[in-house]
């Protein structure tokens, strides 16, 4: 299982998983100019990435080329798992129905679940 990823690190690995490889200036282009980061912002979590694993890089040159080495679908799912594990003890029923109490679910989302359900059925 991957190594827990800040909201600032996973901006850079949407980048990354959108396009790759690339160098920190086309993260930064990418991932950075909307938030306000500067290159050192992005440098240093291309850092944080590389110390975790979850990206690598190569010299081109005098700049590096970086890409990540977890799929975000492997990503995800990690991520999932372990919010489901904290939050519902494992189980998605009573995930599924917090979201429905909760934030109350359109007639369309429920049809995707059913739709969803069926195709799982055996």
């Amino acid at each position: 299982m991957p190594e827990r990823i800040s909201d600032a690190e996973y901006a850079v690995m949407e980048a990354l998983w959108d396009s790759s490889p690339l160098t920190a200036s086309e993260v930064a282009e990418r991932a950075g100019a909307a938030r306000g980061w500067n290159m050192s912002t992005v440098k240093t979590l291309l850092s944080r990435l590389l110390g975790k694993g979850v990206i690598a890089h190569e010299q081109d040159g005098r700049r590096y080329l970086y890409r990540p080495v977890i799929a975000r679908a492997d990503y995800v799912s990690s991520e999932s798992r372990r919010l489901i594990n904290r939050l519902f003890g494992g189980r998605v029923t009573p995930l599924v129905a917090h979201l429905a109490e909760g934030d109350g679910l359109s007639a369309e989302e429920i049809a995707e679940i059913e739709a969803l359900l069926r195709k799982l059925k055996p």
